[in-house]
């Protein structure tokens, strides 16, 4: 990155404050929202908004340390004196800045807004670094009107604080108020040095309504990550309609327990709910095939699920790739349900990949989305249901498209319409 005539840009990092401590939601930065851990929304955006120069997470805590990297992020440890409850954002920056010269200016991006997208970011680094300004902070419009509080045992009248309520405002003739939203807070190093993340030449960044999502406030986790699903960022590439699930059958369909009989027959356990799931998503119109590194065949014969099925692979990923040619698929119509190092490589190339909550390392790191339920125990159900969500989120972006594609076909037709009236005046 360069600032023009060759002159280097000034070094632009991406700071994420995420301590371990929180009285309210124990590890709530890393909790599992939508199946991401909760910082993980944020840091996708960061790194996908390819403007920042480096992108950290400070923390004091080794399992968030661990998914930071996890998600491609430098962490920098911060002290037990900017760790404590009491410590202030403005102290665990300053902190991060006496220990990192080479960076010019900090963009503060909040963990708890997991609906912020690369495209806000692109543009308020473009705030910073082309027009000028010493700060910009994030800001979202609401409508809502203010009255004075009335304390208990206080012997007054509320007040309005934004209305006349002899003449109240319309919604459409009202536009309403800013409010700092805390999804970032960019300064430069001189202004943070001062004391201040607001100030010298300043400005607001105004984030859609839709996109200003903050857990400390909406604590209630489902309805959370139902918002995060509807607006969420999920990568550069579009969300396409997924066609196939290819689900790992030992430890996702089964538990990975293999019962021994005393005339050495196997026995394996599975979850009803997750039969349900599969024949979910066959109605759904996605084919469901399932893969095994050893020979279950006679499982597979007794559970009668009606399922291509290959055992006894050696290598899944060629065997995904097969399946996804002979079906004429792209890789974002294949989803990828699997629990181990085997399947780390399927995982990294399915448009749509999940793991139980009790897969391996290697594979939890690889996935997209990680189950609550545990292998045998609903993971599969519980995958299909989020490829459910996933898929209104396509047909919702599918009907917007067009939509604006309907209106601007009617607007040219007005305009050609309009054009042909004048010209035929003129004659």
């Amino acid at each position: 990155m360069d600032g023009g005539e060759g002159r280097p840009q000034p070094h632009l990092a991406a700071l994420v404050l995420a301590r371990g401590g929180s009285k309210g939601i124990p590890l709530k930065n890393i909790k599992l929202l939508a199946g991401v851990p909760l910082i993980g929304w944020v840091l996708r955006a960061a790194i996908d908004a390819g403007v920042f120069h480096s992108i950290w997470v400070s923390t004091d805590h080794d399992e968030i340390e661990k998914v930071a990297k996890q998600f491609g992020a430098q962490v920098h440890r911060r002290s037990p004196e900017v760790s404590q409850d009491s410590s202030t954002s403005l102290e665990a920056i300053t902190e991060f800045l006496n220990h990192h010269h080479e960076v010019d200016i900090v963009g503060n991006i909040q963990a708890t807004s997991p609906c912020l997208h690369p495209s806000d970011l692109i543009k308020v680094a473009d705030m910073i670094q082309k027009e000028g300004f010493d700060s910009v902070f994030s800001v979202v419009r609401r409508h809502q009107f203010r009255w004075s509080e009335v304390k208990k045992g206080e012997n007054k009248m509320t007040e309005p604080q934004n209305l006349n309520p002899a003449k109240r405002y319309r919604r459409q003739d009202w536009p309403g108020e800013l409010y700092e939203n805390g999804s970032f807070y960019f300064a430069k190093r001189h202004l943070i040095e001062k004391g201040y993340l607001q100030g010298g030449k300043m400005a607001y960044y105004e984030m859609r309504a839709e996109h200003s999502v903050d857990i400390d406030i909406d604590i209630d986790w489902p309805i959370a990550e139902q918002r995060v699903l509807s607006f969420g960022y999920f990568g550069k590439e579009p969300l396409k309609k997924v066609k196939l699930l290819v689900c790992s059958i030992d430890g996702c369909l089964t538990n990975g327990r293999i019962y021994v009989t005393e005339d050495h027959k196997e026995m394996v356990s599975y979850d009803y709910r997750d039969i349900v799931g599969i024949d979910l998503l066959k109605k759904r119109g996605i084919q469901v095939r399932l893969i095994s590194d050893r020979d279950c065949s006679k499982t597979l014969s007794a559970m009668q699920l009606g399922c291509v099925a290959k055992v006894s692979v050696t290598n899944k990923l060629q065997v995904l790739k097969d399946w996804q040619e002979d079906l004429g698929l792209s890789w974002k119509e294949v989803a990828y349900l699997g629990n181990e190092e085997s399947d780390v490589e399927c995982l990294k190339q399915a448009g749509m990949s999940a793991v139980p909550a009790d897969a391996c390392a290697a594979a939890q790191k690889a996935a997209g989305y990680i189950c609550k339920s545990r292998g045998g125990c609903g993971a599969v159900r519980e995958f299909a249901e989020h490829i459910f969500l996933l898929l209104e989120k396509v047909n919702s972006a599918r009907k917007q498209l067009e939509e604006i594609s309907s209106a601007g076909k009617e607007m040219g037709r007005k305009n050609s319409r309009k054009g042909n009236k004048e010209l035929m005046e003129k004659e």
